[in-house]
């Protein structure tokens, strides 16, 4: 598509200036007059890199997307259409990259186009969760009430990934800041000692020579440390987009106290609650443990969920792998077992979902009271040798000299 510049003027003949995006010239003008507008002018933009729009993440956030989601239902129980819907939401809304999206959707719309087949054009907004949701809504005539589930669970998504990076922003801004204040205190501080202890040339501590030695090797290597530094972030880059090393990793990451728990918890209820969603709006159980398996950031959750697709297929139970599994929680097998067994596995997953996320908030509160003292007792460990490296020489000169 092209971008076009244009002039035109509405019914009561005021003049309006702006931007639109279409195949041709043709179908812009075409696309001006369906709005009841008059054309007076229209050119085509040539784009350049300094024009495109670059965006770093998310397009639009998940909390931008409910709003969008709880926008579209309540119009759509107004009794508006979806195209009208689609244009009111686009004119409101002031994210770039939605207005964008909104636009060409209205445009394949219009065209005859279903709204799921629309969205899916742009995956970097709507995700294949939400792409098949809304399908399977628009063949049921349930789009408004998939389009609250919808809202409901990014906003919950939201919410949990919120806990979790608060419980873990303060620990991570210390961690930071303690690697910058001794890369400091050795690279800048410490040097300047040097010279004084090598005019008198007392005997120095061993804990002054490895500090001494420590802060000479990185002051003349540190074009070789920032080197490492950066071989060992790619190494582990490497080591975690494979996926041998990403299970023994992920296995490993489950087993730790404290954090472990919390990783499990968000995964599992990362997984229930997607799962829930999509079996409650009449996706096939393989499509959506398919869709599922795609949102769970641990490769040990992940397989396991596989191995229950498989389990499936073969004709078997759904929650079999998962007890065959340690690392689920009895409770969780047990609540997905009955629920499978009753026929009524959406209900226990929205159960085992709304206990877990509910729990995380807990777990994320144990992991920051825990982390907290002692990453401060660590910094205070290594801040506290390096100043005694200093300070007990200098106490034996002052000694000397008097």
């Amino acid at each position: 598509m092209a971008s076009y510049r244009y002039t035109a003027v509405d019914f009561y003949g005021h003049a309006k200036k702006g931007r639109l995006e279409a195949f041709n010239t043709e179908q812009a003008k075409k696309l001006l007059r369906d709005e009841g507008y008059k054309v007076k002018s229209i050119e085509e933009v040539k784009g350049s890199i300094w024009t495109k729009e670059l965006y770093i993440g998310r397009p639009v956030k998940s909390r931008d997307l409910v709003v969008f989601l709880q926008q579209f239902s309540a119009l759509l129980k107004a009794g508006l259409t979806v195209v009208d819907t689609i244009r009111i939401l686009r004119e409101q809304t002031n994210n770039k990259a939605l207005i964008k999206a909104l636009y060409y959707i209205e445009i394949d719309l219009r065209q005859g186009t279903s709204l799921a087949n629309a969205m899916e054009k742009h995956p970097k907004i709507f995700n294949t969760i939400l792409v098949n949701m809304i399908h399977s809504a628009e063949l049921s005539g349930t789009l408004e009430e998939s389009l609250d589930e919808l809202a409901d669970y990014y906003q919950k998504q939201h919410k949990t990934m919120q806990t979790i990076q608060s419980s873990l922003a303060y620990p991570v801004t210390v961690m930071i800041v303690a690697f910058l204040v001794v890369i400091f205190l050795l690279m800048y501080v410490v040097p300047q000692f040097v010279s004084m202890f090598d005019q008198f040339g007392a005997e120095l501590p061993l804990i002054t020579r490895f500090v001494l030695a420590l802060s000479n090797w990185l002051v003349q290597n540190w074009l070789l440390f920032i080197l490492i530094i950066s071989l060992v972030i790619l190494a582990s880059i490497w080591v975690y987009q494979h996926h041998q090393w990403r299970y023994k990793l992920d296995h490993l990451l489950l087993q730790l106290p404290v954090f472990g728990p919390l990783v499990l918890k968000s995964n599992i209820a990362s997984m229930t609650r997607t799962l829930s969603s999509l079996l409650k709006n009449a996706v096939p159980i393989i499509q959506a443990i398919e869709l599922t398996e795609k949102t769970i950031p641990n490769r040990v959750i992940r397989d396991t969920l596989k191995q229950s697709k498989t389990s499936l297929k073969q004709g078997n139970s759904f929650v079999k792998p998962m007890e065959e599994q340690s690392v689920f929680p009895f409770l969780v097998t047990q609540m997905i077992s009955v629920g499978e067994n009753a026929g009524s596995l959406v209900a226990m997953l929205e159960q085992v979902s709304g206990f877990y996320e509910e729990d995380i908030d807990t777990a994320a509160g144990r992991l920051k009271s825990l982390l907290e003292p002692l990453l401060i007792i660590a910094l205070s460990i290594i801040v506290g040798t390096i100043v005694l490296a200093i300070i007990v020489p200098m106490f034996d000169l002052f000694n000397q000299i008097n």
